[in-house]
């Protein structure tokens, strides 16, 4: 919007909250598993640029899943199709979304 502070890097927010709910929770991360998106303070997820390549460096990291905000969805198309059968893509609209696919059932192992 008009008037907006800018902002470098909004695409890491879901990963820094991510790693913040780990931290306060004792939960660990969900080993394989990739994300990106910006995130309001009502816990939004927003639609970021660059999604293809964010899934295709996820893949070749040998990652085996992405979470990507529900509001990038039109950008799957573009990800080639072995890649889409090779990497789980799970489209997401909350923090909640996210952090229920990306942080292990507390006392799984953080304890």
């Amino acid at each position: 919007p008009a008037g907006a502070i800018p902002k470098d890097g909004p695409s890491a927010g879901t990963a820094i909250a991510t790693a913040l709910a780990s931290l306060f929770t004792g939960r660990l991360p969900t080993p394989g598993v990739a994300m990106t998106g910006e995130i309001t303070l009502k816990g939004r997820v927003l639609p970021v640029g660059g999604i293809k390549e964010k899934v295709l460096g996820a893949h070749r990291a040998g990652l085996r899943a992405v979470l990507l905000p529900a509001g990038n969805a039109r950008d799957i198309e573009t990800i080639p199709e072995e890649v889409r059968e090779a990497i789980a893509i799970h489209l997401c609209s909350t923090m909640d979304d996210v952090l229920e696919r990306s942080l292990m059932p507390a006392g799984s192992g953080a304890d």
